[in-house]
Protein backbone atom coordinates (compact mmCIF):
# COMPACT_ATOMS: atom_id res chain seq x y z
CA UNK A 1 0.00 0.00 0.00
CA UNK A 2 1.28 3.56 -0.53
CA UNK A 3 2.30 6.02 1.64
CA UNK A 4 -0.76 8.57 2.42
CA UNK A 5 -0.12 12.12 1.68
CA UNK A 6 0.26 15.23 3.85
CA UNK A 7 -1.04 18.48 3.74
CA UNK A 8 -0.53 20.96 6.25
CA UNK A 9 -2.56 24.34 5.79
CA UNK A 10 -1.66 27.36 7.83
CA UNK A 11 -2.17 30.98 8.28
CA UNK A 12 -1.79 33.95 10.74
CA UNK A 13 -4.85 34.12 12.81
CA UNK A 14 -7.91 35.37 11.21
CA UNK A 15 -6.95 34.30 7.71
CA UNK A 16 -9.84 31.61 7.37
CA UNK A 17 -7.54 28.63 7.49
CA UNK A 18 -10.64 26.58 9.60
CA UNK A 19 -13.25 27.88 7.11
CA UNK A 20 -11.42 26.71 4.16
CA UNK A 21 -10.35 23.38 5.81
CA UNK A 22 -13.84 22.50 7.04
CA UNK A 23 -15.35 23.60 3.38
CA UNK A 24 -12.74 21.36 1.79
CA UNK A 25 -13.66 18.37 4.41
CA UNK A 26 -17.60 19.07 3.10
CA UNK A 27 -16.33 18.33 -0.33
CA UNK A 28 -14.15 15.58 -0.39
CA UNK A 29 -15.16 13.48 2.32
CA UNK A 30 -12.07 10.47 1.78
CA UNK A 31 -9.64 12.88 3.32
CA UNK A 32 -8.91 12.98 7.09
CA UNK A 33 -8.45 15.31 8.98
CA UNK A 34 -6.27 15.34 12.67
CA UNK A 35 -7.25 17.52 14.72
CA UNK A 36 -4.73 19.61 17.16
CA UNK A 37 -4.76 18.65 20.76
CA UNK A 38 -5.01 22.23 22.40
CA UNK A 39 -5.33 23.98 26.51
CA UNK A 40 -7.50 26.61 24.92
CA UNK A 41 -11.04 27.04 25.22
CA UNK A 42 -13.04 25.96 22.54
CA UNK A 43 -14.39 29.33 20.84
CA UNK A 44 -18.46 29.23 19.25
CA UNK A 45 -19.53 26.60 17.01
CA UNK A 46 -16.03 24.75 18.06
CA UNK A 47 -16.77 21.06 18.74
CA UNK A 48 -14.03 18.73 20.73
CA UNK A 49 -12.80 16.39 18.37
CA UNK A 50 -13.87 17.82 15.68
CA UNK A 51 -12.31 20.93 15.25
CA UNK A 52 -9.89 20.69 18.12
CA UNK A 53 -8.69 18.00 21.22
CA UNK A 54 -9.50 20.38 24.35
CA UNK A 55 -7.54 19.17 27.05
CA UNK A 56 -6.29 20.26 30.35
CA UNK A 57 -2.99 21.87 30.83
CA UNK A 58 -1.95 18.77 32.88
CA UNK A 59 -3.30 16.51 30.29
CA UNK A 60 -1.04 18.18 27.62
CA UNK A 61 1.91 17.73 29.34
CA UNK A 62 1.17 14.19 30.33
CA UNK A 63 0.61 13.75 26.72
CA UNK A 64 4.17 15.98 25.63
CA UNK A 65 5.78 13.80 28.30
CA UNK A 66 5.16 10.48 26.61
CA UNK A 67 6.10 11.62 23.59
CA UNK A 68 2.49 11.43 21.94
CA UNK A 69 3.00 14.60 19.91
CA UNK A 70 4.86 15.30 16.16
CA UNK A 71 5.96 18.82 17.41
CA UNK A 72 4.00 20.78 20.29
CA UNK A 73 4.17 24.75 21.21
CA UNK A 74 3.24 27.60 23.19
CA UNK A 75 1.09 29.69 21.26
CA UNK A 76 -0.70 33.27 22.91
CA UNK A 77 -0.49 31.60 26.05
CA UNK A 78 -2.20 27.63 25.45
CA UNK A 79 -0.23 24.56 24.18
CA UNK A 80 -0.75 23.16 20.97
CA UNK A 81 0.30 19.84 19.36
CA UNK A 82 -0.24 17.73 16.53
CA UNK A 83 -1.06 13.78 17.68
CA UNK A 84 1.89 11.19 16.49
CA UNK A 85 -0.36 8.24 16.39
CA UNK A 86 -3.38 9.25 14.44
CA UNK A 87 -1.26 11.22 11.59
CA UNK A 88 1.13 8.48 11.51
CA UNK A 89 -1.49 6.05 11.18
CA UNK A 90 -3.68 7.61 8.52
CA UNK A 91 -0.70 8.23 6.17
CA UNK A 92 0.42 3.97 7.02
CA UNK A 93 -3.34 3.37 5.80
CA UNK A 94 -2.31 5.44 2.44
CA UNK A 95 -5.15 8.27 3.35
CA UNK A 96 -4.98 12.06 2.02
CA UNK A 97 -4.54 13.63 5.68
CA UNK A 98 -5.01 17.70 6.46
CA UNK A 99 -3.63 19.35 9.01
CA UNK A 100 -4.33 23.11 10.40
CA UNK A 101 -1.43 24.22 12.30
CA UNK A 102 -0.24 28.11 12.99
CA UNK A 103 2.91 28.99 11.12
CA UNK A 104 5.00 28.03 13.94
CA UNK A 105 3.32 24.22 13.73
CA UNK A 106 3.65 24.08 10.43
CA UNK A 107 7.24 25.29 10.21
CA UNK A 108 8.01 21.98 12.75
CA UNK A 109 6.32 19.73 11.09
CA UNK A 110 8.13 20.72 7.60
CA UNK A 111 11.09 19.22 9.41
CA UNK A 112 9.30 16.31 10.67
CA UNK A 113 7.23 15.83 7.42
CA UNK A 114 10.01 17.25 4.16
CA UNK A 115 7.47 15.51 1.48
CA UNK A 116 4.30 17.02 2.86
CA UNK A 117 2.58 19.68 1.09
CA UNK A 118 2.70 22.81 2.95
CA UNK A 119 -0.06 25.73 1.60
CA UNK A 120 -0.14 29.32 3.22
CA UNK A 121 -3.77 31.22 3.31
CA UNK A 122 -2.75 34.91 3.27
CA UNK A 123 -4.95 37.80 3.55
CA UNK A 124 -6.09 40.09 0.98
CA UNK A 125 -4.52 42.97 2.93
CA UNK A 126 -3.30 43.72 6.53
CA UNK A 127 -6.58 45.85 7.20
CA UNK A 128 -8.61 42.87 6.34
CA UNK A 129 -7.01 41.11 8.86
CA UNK A 130 -7.29 43.26 11.35
CA UNK A 131 -11.02 43.81 10.35
CA UNK A 132 -11.57 40.16 10.60
CA UNK A 133 -9.75 39.62 14.11
CA UNK A 134 -12.00 42.30 15.38
CA UNK A 135 -14.96 40.82 14.15
CA UNK A 136 -14.78 37.71 15.91
CA UNK A 137 -14.98 39.55 19.63
CA UNK A 138 -12.61 35.99 20.93
CA UNK A 139 -9.72 38.40 21.74
CA UNK A 140 -8.91 41.39 23.96
CA UNK A 141 -7.41 44.67 22.50
CA UNK A 142 -3.48 43.27 23.20
CA UNK A 143 -4.28 40.05 22.36
CA UNK A 144 -5.49 41.36 18.41
CA UNK A 145 -2.74 43.62 18.81
CA UNK A 146 -0.23 40.68 19.19
CA UNK A 147 -2.06 38.53 16.51
CA UNK A 148 -1.58 41.50 13.92
CA UNK A 149 2.20 42.47 14.77
CA UNK A 150 2.62 38.57 14.79
CA UNK A 151 0.80 38.33 11.53
CA UNK A 152 3.52 40.80 10.04
CA UNK A 153 6.32 38.40 11.05
CA UNK A 154 4.62 35.26 9.57
CA UNK A 155 4.09 36.78 6.36
CA UNK A 156 7.48 38.09 5.89
CA UNK A 157 8.90 34.91 4.83
CA UNK A 158 7.24 32.62 2.90
CA UNK A 159 10.08 29.98 1.41
CA UNK A 160 9.05 27.10 3.68
CA UNK A 161 5.60 26.52 2.15
CA UNK A 162 4.69 25.14 -1.60
CA UNK A 163 1.51 27.00 -2.14
CA UNK A 164 0.02 30.68 -1.16
CA UNK A 165 -3.71 31.55 -1.14
CA UNK A 166 -4.63 35.00 -1.31
CA UNK A 167 -8.25 34.82 0.84
CA UNK A 168 -9.55 37.34 -1.20
CA UNK A 169 -12.76 35.42 -1.62
CA UNK A 170 -13.95 32.06 0.32
CA UNK A 171 -15.60 30.63 -2.02
CA UNK A 172 -12.11 31.35 -4.82
CA UNK A 173 -9.81 30.35 -1.77
CA UNK A 174 -11.20 27.26 -1.60
CA UNK A 175 -11.14 26.18 -4.82
CA UNK A 176 -8.02 26.84 -5.42
CA UNK A 177 -6.82 24.64 -2.03
CA UNK A 178 -9.56 22.05 -3.85
CA UNK A 179 -7.59 22.35 -6.80
CA UNK A 180 -4.08 22.12 -5.20
CA UNK A 181 -5.30 19.14 -3.10
CA UNK A 182 -6.27 17.14 -6.56
CA UNK A 183 -3.38 18.71 -8.25
CA UNK A 184 -0.58 16.72 -5.46
CA UNK A 185 -3.44 13.45 -5.61
CA UNK A 186 -2.90 12.83 -9.59
CA UNK A 187 1.03 13.42 -8.98
CA UNK A 188 1.47 10.68 -6.23
CA UNK A 189 -1.21 8.86 -7.80
CA UNK A 190 -3.66 8.59 -4.77
CA UNK A 191 -6.12 9.69 -6.89
CA UNK A 192 -8.57 7.31 -8.63
CA UNK A 193 -9.24 8.91 -11.92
Amino acid sequence: MKKGLLFVITAPSGCGKGTLRRALLDEYTDIKFCPSVTTRQPRPGEVNGVDYTFVSVPEFMRRRDNDEFVEWAEVYGNYYGTPREDVEKALDEGSIVILEKDVQGARALRRVYPEGIFIFILPPSMDELKKRIESRGTENESEKTLRIESAHREIADLSDFDYVIINTDMERAKDRLAAIVLGERVAHGLYPC
